[in-house]
């Protein structure tokens, strides 16, 4: 018999939120019905980044900050694959946050989850940059001023049954072709920044809200600002492009090489040169 790879047991506290990001992501996959080794699983640094090596699919442990480019070349090279990116806020959005910015703009096909918890839990506890007092950075903010952004959300790991569906529904976008699922989850370190209180508190339920429309971007992006200015936080599906529905993108790994299609393109760039 050929030997397969097991899961391994979560190293995380007792507590810790990333066990409800797990259990959404699991739920999720069994959900589409996605056969693991069609599933790819890319994770970052710090705690966070130990995910991958829990659900039995497909796993990359990336570099510190850089799990956004690797998941794009993965995705690059085989389309086929359910590509998931997973990681911290500390990575995502320190040193990784030059590629969030442009991964939101190329909008490729493929789904990432940040583990947003306030700090670097495995370095012990120091402040991430979404608690930095006055000057924290809102990833939802970010994307949603990104005008080629199609997909934006924030679950709660106190929600399950929300999250679990933001996540299929993430992952049904990206595995559509519609674009990036952006998928941020407060996911709460019960031992050296412990906010389930605070977080239980401050969240507000979009979708569950009638009157709020998921596929405005502009309303989308001053209703977060204002409930940021009253110290809630939104969770549910945040925004949607409803125009990604009708159309799906082209990878460029599909695009031909071959010198002889390009050939009328390099003349009409030529001629113009001429001009």
């Amino acid at each position: 018999m050929t030997a397969t790879y097991r899961p391994v047991e979560p190293i995380w506290c007792a507590g810790c939120g990333h066990f409800g990001v797990e259990a959404a992501l699991a739920g999720a996959l069994a959900d589409l019905v996605i056969p693991k080794h069609e599933t790819l699983v890319l994770a970052g640094i710090g705690c966070s980044g130990t995910i991958q090596n829990n659900l039995g699919a497909y796993g990359y442990h990336a570099l510190h900050g850089r799990v956004l480019p690797t998941a794009a070349g993965a995705w690059e090279a085989n389309p086929d694959l359910t590509v998931i990116a997973a990681g911290g806020d500390g990575d995502g959005y320190a040193i990784g946050m030059g590629h969030l910015i442009h991964t939101f703009r190329r909008n490729p096909s493929f789904t990432y989850i940040v583990m947003n918890n306030g700090i670097y839990g495995l370095t012990k506890g120091q402040n991430s940059p979404t608690r930095q007092g006055t000057a924290t950075i809102d990833a939802i903010l970010l994307g949603l001023s990104v005008l080629e952004t199609t997909f934006i959300a924030r679950g709660f790991t106190r929600a399950p049954d929300q999250l679990r569906r933001l996540t299929t529904a993430a992952l049904t976008h990206a595995r559509e072709g519609r674009g990036f699922a952006f998928l941020e989850v407060l996911s709460p370190c019960v031992t050296y920044n412990d906010t389930y209180p605070v977080w239980e508190a401050e969240q507000l339920d979009l979708d569950a809200d009638d009157g709020y429309d998921p596929t405005d971007r502009s309303a989308a992006f001053t209703r977060v600002v204002d409930l940021q200015s009253q110290n809630r936080i939104p969770i549910g599906l945040i925004y949607r492009d409803p125009a990604a529905e009708s159309r799906s993108f082209v990878n460029p790994a599909a695009s031909s090489i071959e010198p002889a299609s390009h050939v009328e393109s390099y003349m009409d760039v030529m001629s113009r040169y001429r001009i």
